[in-house]
């Protein structure tokens, strides 16, 4: 379990009071991340999805958010959930895995349902082999975060929070 300490980038602040209903945050994990924790931990840290999972899901409480989590190892039920997603969520935080590179499907499915998309990594793919530098998704993600290991997932998680606000506030 990530432990967030006042003031770190994934801890409780006195960010502004949420116009509207909570945010609705599906947060779609590929390939691969159920095994987070026991693959590659000097990659991909120590932390479990089960407890990436559970400060999501702690955050989007202190952060007024109902956060969904999904994973899934095959593409087509990527496809499914974010096709599902529409009239459900209000942003899908998403890290593809290896599919970020190579998935015309999922590209196309979260262009389909037009919600805004966080593309989240735990690595810096940047800093990893020339391959992992193509991103499908990129293009169509209101932004990007990688690089933090499991933090990179809560500071995803405020970036949805903001972009919900700001299209909230656009609408008043």
């Amino acid at each position: 379990m990530v432990t967030r300490r006042k003031g770190a980038p994934g801890a409780q602040s006195n960010e502004g009071a949420l116009k509207g209903p909570p945010v609705r945050v599906i947060v779609i994990h590929g390939p691969n991340l159920n095994l987070l924790g026991q693959r590659e931990p000097e990659i991909y840290g120590r932390t479990g999805l089960s407890d990436i999972n559970r400060g999501l899901k702690e955050l989007g409480r202190d952060l007024e958010m109902t956060v969904e989590t999904f994973q899934s190892n095959g593409e087509g039920e990527i496809v499914e959930k974010i096709q599902k997603a529409r009239g459900k969520a209000d942003v899908i935080l998403i890290n593809p895995g290896a599919y970020t590179h190579t998935s015309i499907a999922i590209r196309d499915a979260l262009t389909a349902v037009a919600i805004p998309v966080v593309e989240v990594h735990l690595s810096n793919v940047y800093r990893r082999e020339p391959f992992r530098h193509r991103s499908t998704i990129a293009g169509i993600a209101a932004g990007r975060i990688m690089g933090f290991g499991a933090e990179s997932y809560y500071l995803a998680l405020r970036a949805a929070r903001g972009i919900v606000m700001e299209a909230r506030e656009e609408h008043v």
